[in-house]
Formats: structure tokens, C-alpha cells, sequence
């Protein structure tokens, strides 16, 4: 049994963490697919700062954003189709530079040392997130992975963690939240899951102002604070 097991009555922790902008730095290609839709509708591309804070929130929200700057509002079925080519757009590019943030396997693989569950809960599409982590070579390492279309809810409603957790084997009281915008803290704190906010994130609010239980510059830190919280939760 693990050493972390072991603290928490033998039950084995879980890890969940955020996609876009937490683990995978995903803007590039996120970004471009988002420019060549906007091109192919006569429209301006937007900067990486301009769609910063909308680069988690899913594919819809990012062309909303799009159109948005170009003072136009799609019509729903506009959109839709839009959203279709985005899909398809971004699958075929889906990691032509996307790649873990500095440390990201190394920590993940401390975290399996030990004995904890990994599991993803994104925002993305299933379908696409898998793509996205089989593409960059670590999807084994995920018990679970949830996208938005996984259990018909998505973050920053609790469901979307509090299924993931429980799809991956684990328990609220023997798991930590790891992300980098208001979705993910807030998710957390409506499940009773501590969190780990990252300040390399997408987020144009500071990560600090978002209330995450702690806060980490750089994955090397997080195996350490992520043990501190559970202990914190075995005690509460």
C-alpha cells in the first residue's frame, strides 16, 4: 500500500485535473482552428490575449467570441455549423504544438508511484480530449477521462467533478482538484474538493483571486501540496 494510502485509511486518493491550460498547453492550436474558421467567415483573427480567458470554455464560447469582436451575433444554426467545422478542424490539428506544461509527466507519474488515481475533467469533448492525451502519448495514465458531453453536465457545475471522482473508483473527501480557471475552482468548492489553482494558466483573472485552496507556479510543487490538503481533509 502506498504512503498516501496508507494516511488515508487505505483508500487509494484521486487526482483530477483540468485540460486546457492545466496540464496541456493547448492555445496554439486551439487558437489557430479558431483563426481559420474566423477567415473563412470574412472575419478578424483574434490575438492569443483576446481569447485568453475564453480558451477553456469549449469551442462554441471561443466562435461566440470571434463573432463577438467582429460585432456580430451567429444565428443557432450558424453556429452549429461552425461548431462542426471547428471540430473537425481542430481534430486533424489537435497537436501540431500542444504539449504538458514543464514537469506535468514527471509529476503525474510521482502521484501513480504513490498510488493515486489520475482522472481528467474538462471542459473539451470526450472524444477530444482523448484524442488530445493519446496524440501527446500519456491517455494510459487516466483512469477516467470526462469531457463535457461525458455525464451531460459540465464545470462549473459540481456534477461534472463529483461524477468524475466517483467514475474513477474515489471519494470527495479522498480527492484534489488541480485547474486554472473559475470553472474548475469553482466546480471544486460546490463539491467539497480541494483545489490547486495554477498561475500558468488561460485565466485573465489572477488565479489568487479565484480562491483555490492552494496555489502552484510550477508542477515540481504539486505532489507536495496535494498530499498537505488531503491530510488537511482526513483531519476536517
Amino acid at each position: 500500500m502506498s504512503a498516501t494510502g496508507r494516511r488515508f485509511g487505505g483508500e487509494p486518493p484521486t487526482l483530477v485535473l483540468d485540460l486546457d491550460g492545466t496540464l496541456v498547453d493547448t492555445a496554439g492550436d486551439l487558437l489557430a482552428t479558431l483563426n481559420v474558421i474566423l477567415a473563412r467567415e470574412g472575419l478578424t483573427p483574434l490575438t492569443l490575449e483576446a481569447a485568453r480567458d475564453i480558451i477553456g470554455s469549449g469551442a462554441r464560447a471561443m466562435l461566440e467570441a470571434g463573432f463577438s469582436a467582429g460585432g456580430q451575433v451567429p444565428s443557432r444554426e450558424r453556429l452549429d455549423r461552425l461548431f462542426a467545422e471547428f471540430v473537425d478542424h481542430y481534430s486533424e490539428h489537435i497537436a501540431d504544438v500542444s504539449a504538458p506544461f514543464p514537469g506535468a509527466v514527471e509529476s503525474l507519474d510521482r502521484f501513480l508511484a504513490d498510488g493515486w488515481r489520475l482522472a481528467i475533467c474538462t471542459n473539451k469533448l470526450e472524444s477530444l480530449a482523448r484524442r488530445l492525451l493519446d496524440a501527446i502519448g500519456i491517455s494510459d495514465r487516466f483512469v477516467v477521462i470526462a469531457g463535457q458531453d461525458t455525464f451531460g453536465v459540465r464545470k462549473p457545475d459540481p456534477r461534472h467533478l463529483s461524477e468524475t471522482v466517483s467514475k474513477a473508483g474515489g471519494t470527495a473527501n479522498a480527492a484534489v482538484m488541480v485547474g486554472d480557471s473559475h470553472f474548475d475552482i469553482a466546480a471544486a468548492r460546490a463539491a467539497g474538493i480541494p483545489s490547486i489553482g495554477v498561475t500558468f494558466g488561460y485565466s485573465s483573472v489572477p488565479i489568487g483571486e479565484l480562491g483555490p485552496d492552494r496555489i502552484i507556479s510550477h508542477f515540481d510543487e504539486m505532489y507536495a501540496i496535494a498530499v498537505e490538503l488531503l491530510d488537511g481533509q482526513a483531519l476536517s
